[in-house]
This record gives structure tokens, C-alpha cells and sequence, in this order.
């Protein structure tokens, strides 16, 4: 239980009405999970709005109402708090209630478009090796220590946030890494939550459905930087066009990492195989397991980030040369019976469909042939899916046209938006099948000896949602069982 006065500490209050002594045993956003005692906060979402709520929270047993607008109506014995903004002050009472557990850890944040998983998955495994206990909060899975919590979104909401941070410090880790959205940045979910570090990844089109331009993209990636304290570090990829942009008014103490540039951190690759990467490493001889120059950035974040957490350089080169990918990210398979490789990757943006595509290129036989199936998310960035179509045909000999998530839209009318994309010129290599299953054994048919099979776009989704429905989909399992049987 916590007092009501204590909570809103930092929160800009515009006036209260009851009694602020008000013993509050939770907070919550949603009407619905209320229990007795809780405050509820009303939030203007895309969606709805919270404010609409307030009676239904009150009838669940809200005792104190967070709001920007005062409902009419107000019974007598429920305390109203009107805030200036009520995403702001989710966070900063979040932070209150649970006794700013990220000022308790060692927290990093990762943000770009692509990479994300991948690098605090890789963090995560790689503390681990060393013995740390861990927390991990990724669009996959989050994690305190081994035990695992299903994700719901790649930023958690502030209270939920915070909970989990709580329970990672009540556990015993040392150090937590969160993939850090753009949508959480310009929602204030990381409101009140202090950062020991954040690392840029890079930066290309994505998410425009909802920031409506890219600049205001952009300006959400940034803002995570803006707002961390002199006493973090700020680690950004040099080699992306806008990696000094992301830090050029952080207060955070700024570190370099690049490929192609003078930096504080610098890799190069040595050579890159199905075998794995082999690096010069800031100095070191570094062989990986992971494949494509978008890994040797991924593996120098990670390494950059180990030494300025002030971990053993030695043992962190050891143990990062032993760990695999993240779930669904360059996930590949081999059949000996068929001679044909797949493999499964998240890609869903033209940049990182663009990454994929080419590292396989590079790794092909003189005779292989690439053939990709891709599709894009229903309810999500249309502008994206003719420049994925454009980009599939581009780097590949075949590309089959399908379903992603549809969502709430027609698969078709999707698909039909992708083709725009296409070229006249490649008009005769591309195939529509909306059903997802039977585009990949499509691929998997037309497919010969040697050649690669991209399936892109769900990466470690196990499923497909459809209509507001979630049906059992997983695309490796599916591409394994027609890679043997075809």
C-alpha cells in the first residue's frame, strides 16, 4: 500500500479533489483489472479513451481517478486528481509506487529500427555466461533470470514496466536490457525510468502508420537520448546516417561504434560464411556464429556495451563467440535429402529485408538461386509495401507475394498494394498466394538443389492473427516439414 500524496511527487498536478492521504494498493490503466483500492489513471489513446472508463473503475473499486479532464458527476468519497498529462504521470507515479527500481539496476535501452532483439538478446545471454543474473525485456520474451514472461508489446506500458523492473531487482539481477520503441518513447511508457545506458542500432522506415512521417520518427528515437542523465553512456552506430543526429543533444557521455568510420568501437570483417562471422574485433581476433555484416554490427553493440559496463574484456569475447541468434532472426535450415537451405527471419522492413537478401547473396553458390516469400502486416505502414515488393525483386530470382498478419484487412487488397511495387521487368518472377502455408510450399517446390529459401517477415511469431484471431502459425516449423517433403 502506498499514500496518495507520496505517488504523485513529481507529477504535474493541476488540482485534487478528496483526500490525498488516500491509501492506494495499485494502479492501473485498464477499467477492467481494477481492484479495491487501486487508482485508476485515464489515458487519451489511438483507440479509446480512458476517460470514458473512469465509472466502470469506480464500480471495480478505484478509490482514487488520474485524469486530465474531471468527469461531471464525482462521488463523494472518491479522490479525483487532474494532471496536465496523464501518459507523463503514469510513468512517474509507476516509478513512486514501486520504489524506482530502475535506479536499483543497471538498466540499457536499445532503440533503432533494426537489431533490437538481437543485440539485447545477445546482452542478456552473454551477462548471463558470465555468471550475472539477468533480467530481459525484448519483443520475443522477458526474462528474470531463466524464468520467462510472454510479451505482449516490444515496451511494456509504464506500470507494467515498472512491476517487472521491481520483480527483477526483488530477484536478484544485476543488470536488465530492454528494447526500447518508438511508440513507448512518444507514448512516455519510460517516463520516470533511469537509464544507465542506450544504444542506437539504426535507423530506416518503419512504424509510419503511426508517427505519419519520418521525421517524426526519427524525433521519437532521439527523444530517448535527450533524456538520458549525464551519468549514462550513449553508444550509436556512426556508420547510419542519423547516429550522430540520435545523440547530439544527450547529456550522456558519447561513444562511437562503426564498421566503416574512426570510432571509440571499430570492427571489420575478416570473412562472412554460413560458418559465421570472423572479425577484428577493437583489436581482437573474434570468430561468431552469427552471419551477415547486420550481425557484425549487432556483435560490436553488444561488445561495445560489455566494456563500457565494465565487464572483462577476455571473458566477453570468449563467451559472446559461443552464443546463437535471437529466436526468428537469420534462423536457417539445411536438408540434407533435399540439398535446399532456408531460412527464417523477422525482416519487415524494406532495410532489414534489404540486409537479409544481400548477406544471402553473398553467401550463395555461383548456380543458387534465391527465392523469397514476404508479405506485410495488415493494419500497419502501407507505404512500406510496395518498396518491399520493389526490394524482393530487386535481390531475388523468385518471390512469392502473401499474407502476414492481415489483421482486420482483406490479405488480398494487401498483397494487390505490394504488387505496385513491382517492376515490369520483374513481373514474370513474382507469384501471389495469399495463403501463407502454401506460398511456402510453393517456395520449397519450385525451389532446386542449392538453392535458398527466404521466409520473411514473422520471424519467431508463432502465430498468425486474422480478424482479431491469433491461429497457431510458425514459419520455421512449416518450412522444415515441406523442405524434407518436397
Amino acid at each position: 500500500m502506498k499514500i496518495l500524496k507520496d505517488i504523485l511527487t513529481h507529477v504535474e498536478l493541476l488540482s485534487i479533489i478528496g483526500n490525498d492521504n488516500a491509501s492506494i494498493s495499485g494502479l492501473t490503466l485498464d477499467s477492467r483489472k481494477v481492484e479495491s483500492g487501486h487508482a485508476f489513471i485515464a489515458v487519451k489513446g489511438s483507440l479509446s479513451d480512458g476517460h470514458q472508463y473512469i465509472e466502470k473503475a469506480i464500480e471495480n473499486g478505484a478509490k482514487v481517478i488520474v485524469c486530465e479532464v474531471l468527469p461531471e458527476n464525482q462521488a463523494t468519497d472518491i479522490t479525483y486528481c487532474k494532471v496536465k498529462d496523464s501518459r507523463k504521470a503514469t510513468g512517474l507515479m509507476a516509478a513512486e509506487y514501486y520504489n524506482h527500481p530502475s535506479q536499483q539496476i543497471k538498466l540499457v535501452g536499445v532503440t533503432g529500427t533494426n537489431g533490437k532483439t538481437t543485440t539485447v538478446t545477445l546482452l542478456h545471454n552473454l551477462v548471463s555466461a558470465l555468471g550475472y543474473k539477468i533480467g530481459l525485456i525484448s519483443t520475443i520474451e522477458n526474462k528474470i533470470g531463466e524464468n520467462i514472461i510472454p510479451a505482449t508489446h516490444t515496451t511494456p506500458d509504464a506500470i507494467a514496466l515498472n512491476a517487472l523492473l521491481s520483480e527483477m531487482v526483488e530477484s536478484g539481477c544485476e543488470y536488465a536490457f530492454m528494447e526500447v520503441s518508438s511508440h513507448a518513447v512518444d507514448q512516455n511508457r519510460i517516463e520516470g525510468i533511469h537509464f544507465t545506458g542506450g544504444v542506437f542500432t539504426n535507423l530506416s522506415h518503419d512504424h509510419l502508420d503511426y508517427h505519419k512521417n519520418f521525421q517524426s520518427y526519427l524525433n521519437a528515437k532521439k527523444a530517448f537520448f535527450d533524456t538520458l542523465p549525464s551519468s549514462a553512456f550513449a553508444l550509436t552506430n556512426i556508420d547510419d546516417k542519423r547516429g550522430n543526429v540520435m545523440i547530439q543533444n544527450t547529456k550522456a557521455k558519447k561513444y562511437p561504434y562503426a564498421l566503416k568510420r574512426t570510432a571509440a568501437f571499430k570492427a571489420k570483417i575478416i570473412e562472412n560464411s554460413l560458418a559465421g562471422l570472423q572479425l577484428d574485433l577493437d583489436g581482437a581476433e573474434f570468430h561468431g556464429r552469427l552471419i551477415g555484416e547486420f550481425n557484425a554490427y549487432n556483435y560490436l553493440a553488444v561488445y561495445s556495451t560489455a566494456m563500457l559496463l565494465g565487464l572483462e574484456r577476455f571473458e566477453v569475447l570468449r563467451e559472446l563467440s559461443n552464443l546463437n541468434s535471437a529466436e526468428g532472426r537469420f534462423d536457417y535450415l539445411f536438408s540434407e535429402n533435399s540439398g535446399k537451405t532456408g531460412i527464417v527471419d523477422y525482416a519487415h522492413t524494406p532495410d532489414a529485408l534489404e540486409k537479409v537478401l544481400t548477406t544471402i547473396d553473398k553467401l550463395r553458390g555461383r548456380d543458387s538461386k534465391i527465392l523469397t516469400v514476404v508479405g506485410c502486416g495488415g493494419d500497419r505502414d502501407r507505404k512500406k509495401r510496395p518498396m518491399m515488393a520493389d526490394t524482393a525483386c530487386t535481390y531475388s530470382n523468385q518471390v512469392i507475394l502473401t499474407s502476414d498478419n492481415p489483421r482486420s484487412e482483406d490479405p488480398s487488397a494487401i498483397i494487390e498494394d505490394m504488387e505496385k511495387g513491382v517492376k515490369i521487368t520483374d513481373r514474370a518472377k513474382v507469384l501471389s498466394i495469399t495463403d501463407r502455408k502454401q506460398a511456402i510450399k510453393t517456395a520449397c517446390a519450385l525451389a532446386q538443389r542449392g538453392d535458398i529459401i527466404l521466409i520473411a517477415g514473422k520471424g519467431h511469431e508463432k502465430y498468425q492473427e486474422t480478424n482479431g484471431k491469433k491461429k497457431p502459425f510458425d514459419d520455421k516449423e512449416i518450412l522444415n516439414d515441406f523442405l524434407e517433403a518436397v
